[in-house]
């Protein structure tokens, strides 16, 4: 998948874009790319980055990073990415500007979004306008419930079954690996903890049921009151699995909530319960 961030960056082609932030290529982004593919031209996503929430000033927390969301585009049989740098001067450009210098610049044909999609200055662009500037459009109808921020309503709720069907997949935490406390090896149960980018939406505390590298991991997120921790952190015990994970990016699929962090009365009972986690995420069904 050939990723631009300029027009020029694209090799001329007759396009067919499907435009969007795509934050967590959810079903309904999916079936955005699926109506753009249809048209039989070079399948093409126009996406932004950061966020145009943030920019404006409107706190937004993000289900995955730029990376993740490529990934999960070029998944998707997406053939070229223009990542739009969501800044002051392309948030001033009209409509029309965007239409012509952006989406007919880079050879764009046929343009695919969900209908209720705005864009330019003050969101006065609609896709009845693109249709106007002879685009072919595709309009996607929406689907009630689906939409990045019902995923993140479900996510804070700590219901990620229910985020998982509309995400297609598990929702996810990612980060790169650091060195933490030590304890859970010296408990037995050694864990990986992530430095999780501080955009990134993460789950309520608690210990999840989930995976990654392919391995089913029990999860916590918290502070780790036992230990009288102050720090929230994001920590996995992959099941099966001994080796150095430190400065790698891991990311971690997040199934089912097993149960609240707590204080126990006695090392013994913390043992005692992380044991049980392991057994019930052996136990878990992967959801999506």
């Amino acid at each position: 998948m050939n990723v631009a961030q300029e027009p020029a960056g694209l090799s001329p082609a007759r396009r067919a874009a499907a435009v969007g932030t795509f934050d967590g290529v959810h079903r309904g982004h999916l079936q955005v790319i699926d109506a753009a593919r249809k048209a039989g031209l070079r399948t093409t996503v126009v996406t932004f980055d950061p966020h145009p929430r943030a920019v404006l000033g409107r706190e937004v927390e993000l289900l995955v990073t730029l990376q993740r969301r490529l990934e999960l585009l070029a998944d998707a049989g997406v053939e070229d990415v223009l990542v739009l740098p969501f800044d002051e001067r392309l948030a001033a450009l009209s409509a029309e500007e965007f239409a012509e210098d952006v989406l007919r610049g880079i050879g764009t044909e046929t343009v695919a979004a969900g209908e209720t999609f705005r864009f330019g200055r003050g969101r006065d662009g609609d896709l009845a306008l693109l249709a106007r500037l002879g685009f072919d459009v595709r309009r996607v109808p929406l689907v009630e419930n689906l939409s990045s921020s019902r995923v993140r309503e479900l996510l804070h709720a700590g219901e990620p079954e229910r985020a998982a069907r509309l995400l297609g997949r598990p929702p996810e935490v990612e980060g790169i690996v650091v060195r933490g406390d030590g304890r859970g090896r010296e408990l037995g149960f050694p864990t990986a903890n992530l430095d999780v980018p501080e955009e990134l939406l993460v789950p309520p505390d608690g210990v999840y049921a989930g995976a990654a590298l392919d391995r089913r991991a029990a999860i916590s997120i918290g502070t780790n009151p036992h230990f009288d921790g102050v720090e929230r952190r994001v920590e996995a015990h992959l099941l099966d699995f001994d080796g150095d994970l430190y400065g790698e990016r891991l990311l971690l699929e997040i199934w089912s909530s097993i149960r609240e962090q707590r204080r126990f009365d006695s090392l013994e009972e913390l043992v005692a319960a992380i044991g049980d986690d392991v057994v019930r995420t052996r136990a878990a069904d992967r959801p999506g």
